[in-house]
């Protein structure tokens, strides 16, 4: 039975990965490390019998836990979720970021390294999820490649981009076995509601403004979390030490075009009781600074070598959102009465 250590399981990715896995049937036993920060919820994982998943509650920036656990285990994989990931809140306050994505990042990469040896080091894997915003921005063409230079906007993307780099480093330097995937924006159960997608369902829901940055043009890749997550899992399971897998959705939108989406969907689903469409709500806000014009992914490697592509078309997977949390009603009032208000951030000027 292999063994993975998964970081931030309790997240939005982190959880769907949790259930992909389990749907799999496979002799694996997962320990789920998770600070169980606002955004993490531990009735993500409702479902998951103890015998496939232990949930410990602890950080990754705490080198004692780390130690115990490898010790404990002896786990043939680590899979690193574990992050702080929204952008408007690491420009309000850019520390927590810095000390999770960076600091926590290098202890995992040290404890992996004592743990590996002749015997267990040809198993073992060390793979870490990041993002397409390491890249920065594009214009209108082009597309994200493995080997584009890195250029960060954002002290979320700087911090993952810096994490990105040290495991790249303890790849060819100290020969961990590593992975990384770089993946587009993701959308799809258990998302926080922080996030445009959550945010502008439960907003149309509560007949609340649908807050839209400058004048919406923005760009960006949407990908259906559980087609993520098979990524992912083919990347542990055949992808090449030390290559980095880009993972997008073929799904290039604007920010506007999201939300007129969601709203069309709404009014068929669930009318609002003033007769109007959702789409009145839609009220146009200040950028928010450094914001990048348009992300775009060439999945061409994951789909050459791994045989990977994404299975859901936005229109299948955004109806497949909406009516989640739609008969969720419960895990997002949890939520919003607990931790999270829709208030926006990420505002701060200097």
């Amino acid at each position: 039975m292999k063994k993975i250590l998964v970081t931030g399981g309790c997240g939005f990715i982190g959880s769907n990965f949790i259930h992909h896995v389990f749907q799999k049937k496979n002799e694996i036993e997962i320990v789920n490390l998770d600070k169980i920060t606002y955004a993490a919820n531990i009735q993500n994982l409702d479902g998951i019998p103890p015998h496939f998943l232990t949930t410990i509650k602890g950080d990754i920036c705490d080198k004692s836990i780390l130690k115990k656990l490898f010790k404990e285990y002896n786990f043939d994989s680590v899979i690193n979720f574990a992050a702080e990931s929204h952008v408007d809140r690491s420009i309000d306050d850019p520390s927590e970021f810095i000390q999770t994505n960076i600091f926590g990042t290098y202890n995992l990469l040290e404890e992996s390294l004592k743990h590996i040896n002749d015997t267990n080091k040809r198993r073992f894997r060390f793979l870490h999820v990041s993002t397409d915003e390491v890249y920065g921005s594009l214009g209108k063409t082009g597309f994200f490649k493995e080997d584009n230079s890195y250029d960060p906007s954002s002290p979320y993307s700087a911090s993952k981009a810096s994490s990105d780099h040290l495991v790249r480093a303890w790849n060819r330097t100290y020969d961990l076995p590593t992975l990384i995937t770089n993946c587009s924006n993701n959308y799809g159960p258990y998302q926080f509601p922080e996030k445009l997608i959550p945010l502008m369902i439960l907003n149309c829901l509560e007949n609340k403004d649908l807050p839209v940055y400058g004048e919406g043009k923005n760009i960006r890749d949407w990908l259906y979390v559980t087609d993520h997550c098979e990524a992912i899992y083919q990347v542990l399971l055949k992808g090449e030490i030390g290559r980095t897998y880009n993972i997008g959705g073929n799904n290039e939108i604007q920010n506007i075009k999201i939300v007129q989406t969601i709203c069309n969907i709404l009014d068929k689903k669930i009318p609002s009781q003033n007769g109007k469409s959702y789409k009145s709500l839609i009220k146009y806000v200040k950028d928010r600074p450094g914001h990048d014009f348009r992300y775009a992914i060439d999945s061409t490697r994951i789909q050459n070598e791994l045989g990977w592509e994404p299975s859901e078309s936005f229109e299948t997977g955004i109806e497949k959102t909406i009516q989640w949390y739609l008969g969720n009603k419960k895990w997002w009032n949890d939520i919003q009465n607990k931790t999270y208000n829709q208030k926006r951030l990420g505002v701060a000027e200097l």
